[in-house]
């Protein structure tokens, strides 16, 4: 099965939000992507020390692209309203950050508008800030939260009558709807212990984050789909989508190079090595690397041709 590739949309500060996220979209299809993505920051903290850091990479600063992003929902209603056969998905929203009802039912009505093409790539977050801001529930239970959403949006997305409760919430029987027009998929991040079991029972497929080479990848999908057996799933069903962030393409020379750095075919190289591991999905950061709407509809346009000329 050929490798599908897709691109994330403009949603910060250095894009218009009256039109380049449309804009995008519509050429993203054009192009020929197979699917569009949006990610969710609340806020851009001021101090970025101590608590406040950001908790996986670098020296633990939030990087200008985190910078007045559009909420992911609107974002992904935006898009769909401008396309009619890409795939649109997050990645990653965190639902600790909402309330559970309004969620799910958030992501019912945008599969039902768009026709069934929403993803729900989901996580856990990191920020201290965004979790003191917007959470229902602490941050030290972001796990919890986390499964309330999957319990509740298990409900909300079936039959009616729905009914649902928990310690937290309940919903008497009703009718609960739009209803997706079929299951949406659930996308999990994370790569501790407690995470990638949430993956093995639960999730559609995994999300690793961006920084995972193909080995590592490889070696934690194993596992995984080994977990799924053992929970009475069928393997073969839980899938893989890579984010891969590239720098500037620029040809990166020696064999110590870092996964998804260098020159468009050293990346997409890279890509060929995702796919052989059982990715079957990669989405690229390449709004990240533009300063306009027109050069990333450029950009966009030039690495979907290397991509397809690479025949992963």
């Amino acid at each position: 099965m050929a490798l599908k590739i897709g691109t994330f949309l403009p949603q910060n500060f250095a894009y218009d939000p009256h039109g380049d996220l449309v804009n995008a979209a519509r050429s993203a299809e054009e192009i020929g992507y197979d699917s569009v993505w949006v990610f969710e920051r609340v806020l851009y903290a001021e101090d970025q020390s101590g608590i406040h850091k950001l908790t996986e990479y670098g020296d633990g600063s939030w990087p200008p692209v985190y910078r007045k992003v559009i909420e992911p929902l609107v974002a992904l209603s935006m898009a769909a309203a401008v396309t009619s056969r890409v795939r649109i998905g997050t990645a990653a929203l965190i639902p600790p950050m909402h309330v559970p009802f309004r969620l799910a039912h958030s992501f019912a009505s945008i599969a039902a508008a768009s026709g069934g093409r929403v993803i729900a790539g989901l996580g856990t977050g990191w920020s201290v800030d965004e979790y003191a801001a917007t959470a229902p529930r602490p941050m030290e239970e972001r796990g919890a939260a986390l499964d309330e959403f999957l319990d509740m949006a298990e409900a909300l997305w079936g039959p009616d009558p729905v009914s649902f409760k928990n310690e937290r919430y309940t919903v008497y029987p009703a009718e609960v709807g739009p209803k997706p027009p079929e299951r949406i998929p659930v996308l999990l991040g994370g790569r501790g212990k407690k995470a990638l079991d949430r993956v093995a029972r639960r999730a559609s497929g995994w999300l690793p984050s961006p920084r995972r080479r193909p080995a590592e990848i490889d070696a934690t999908l194993h596992g995984l789909r080994e977990k799924a057996a053992e929970y009475g799933r069928n393997p073969a069903e839980l899938s893989c989508t890579a984010v891969a962030a590239p720098g500037p393409f620029a040809e990166v020379p020696g064999s110590d190079r870092m996964p998804y750095t260098g020159s468009m075919d050293q990346v997409i190289s890279d890509f060929a090595d995702l796919s052989k591991v059982g990715v079957e999905e990669v989405v690229v950061t390449l709004p990240f690397l533009a300063g306009n709407v027109s050069r990333l509809n450029d950009l966009a346009a030039q690495f979907h041709e290397r991509f397809r000329a690479a025949g992963i």
